[in-house]
């Protein structure tokens, strides 16, 4: 039996997990956390609210999937990390703003870093087995969201119900409007230099509207390897927690004689720039990814209570940016000092909508 603690119990991946592991007889809950919904009962440890690295303490698993929304993840992937326990992370921002920490914590520690993202996961499985020599370059795949083709014009008015509802993938909120500005896309780059050790001009990020290429691998000799699915998070949360077995899922076989459309264009980074500040931020190192991360947490908060419009998230991240000193982070004392400065900018730059 492999021995699951599942942190972020109530939403969207943290719900899927749980059905993952419910009908795996080789998967055992032992312990779930929650940021504020009770889950009693749910698992032999529970907790609601806290520190979750406490109830990790407890609980003593195989592997955590580590399914919090944002900044507030960081000390679940650390301490799987420096303990050698296998993570499975669904937490992008975490790896984005203590990237170096992260992985410095991974070397000391040995254990897997195991990504849940269904781009991360199509990656690291396209690359297994393959030595870093051979790879020429590595392309994410993004749907576009809802506003694909739109103008910044069309953009102006748009309202948090409009942005949330994405075309092919059922996510929460704060990841849903992440993609409908592509800042999603720009974390998901980010996270990716830090998983696959690649510099930034060897990561592409192309718009596939059908979401059924996860990611694609080009190699040295011209061949690229490409993986390919329908658009269920199940699949990469199962792969993670049961890796390397790979057991069946409920999940339908890709049905290639129905016909597949496969689509691919440039982003539109003049009409959505977020993925290029995420880019920008990655490159210039330090803090900056973890400003950029922080911002557009506060920008996405205020675009869903309605303070600022859906283009002031990315003004709000480009000002606060532009204020932050971005210096390296030494320790998880700097990145939690970094992680304060640029919300305080950011919630002083928020225009009111």
């Amino acid at each position: 039996m492999k021995r699951v603690a599942l942190i972020g119990a109530t939403g969207s991946i943290g719900r899927q997990a749980l059905e993952i592991v419910a009908a795996h007889p080789g998967l055992e809950l032992v312990a779930a956390a929650s940021g504020s919904t009770p889950i009693d009962g749910l698992a032999p440890l529970t907790q609601t609210g806290g520190d979750p690295t406490e109830l990790l303490e407890q609980a003593e698993p195989d592997v955590v999937l580590n399914a919090v929304v944002g900044f507030a993840g960081l000390p679940v992937t650390l301490w799987a990390l420096e303990r050698g326990v296998d993570l499975a992370l669904a937490n992008k921002e975490s790896l984005v703003a203590a990237g170096d920490l992260a992985l410095a914590a991974q070397g000391r520690g040995g254990g897997r870093l195991l990504p849940v993202d269904s781009e991360h996961s199509a990656a690291f499985q396209c690359m297994e087995s393959r030595t870093e020599e051979q790879v020429d370059s590595l392309v994410l795949t993004a749907s576009g969201g809802p506003f694909r083709g739109r103008s910044r014009d069309d953009l102006e008015d748009v309202t948090p119900e409009e942005a949330l509802a994405h075309p092919t993938w059922s996510m929460g909120p704060k990841i849903t409007i992440d993609s409908a500005t592509l800042a999603n896309k720009g974390l998901e780059l980010i996270e990716a230099h830090f998983l696959f050790g690649l510099p930034y001009e060897r990561i592409e990020v192309v718009v596939h509207p059908t979401s059924v290429v996860h990611s694609l691998v080009r190699f040295r000799d011209g061949a690229a390897i490409a993986h390919l699915g329908y658009p269920d998070m199940r699949v990469p949360i199962s792969y993670a927690l049961t890796y390397p077995d790979r057991p069946s899922t409920t999940v339908p076989a890709l049905d290639l004689a129905a016909g597949l459309t496969l689509e691919f264009e440039a982003p539109d980074t003049e009409t959505f720039p977020m993925l290029t500040l995420a880019r920008e931020a990655g490159v210039r190192g330090g803090t900056y990814p973890c400003a950029f991360n922080a911002a557009n947490e506060v920008a996405v908060a205020a675009f869903l209570d309605g303070r600022i419009s859906f283009l002031d998230i990315a003004e709000t991240v480009t000002r606060t940016l532009d204020a932050v000193a971005g210096n390296r982070p030494r320790d998880l004392e700097d990145l939690h000092a970094a992680d304060a400065e640029a919300r305080r900018l950011a919630e002083g730059v928020l225009t009111p909508a």
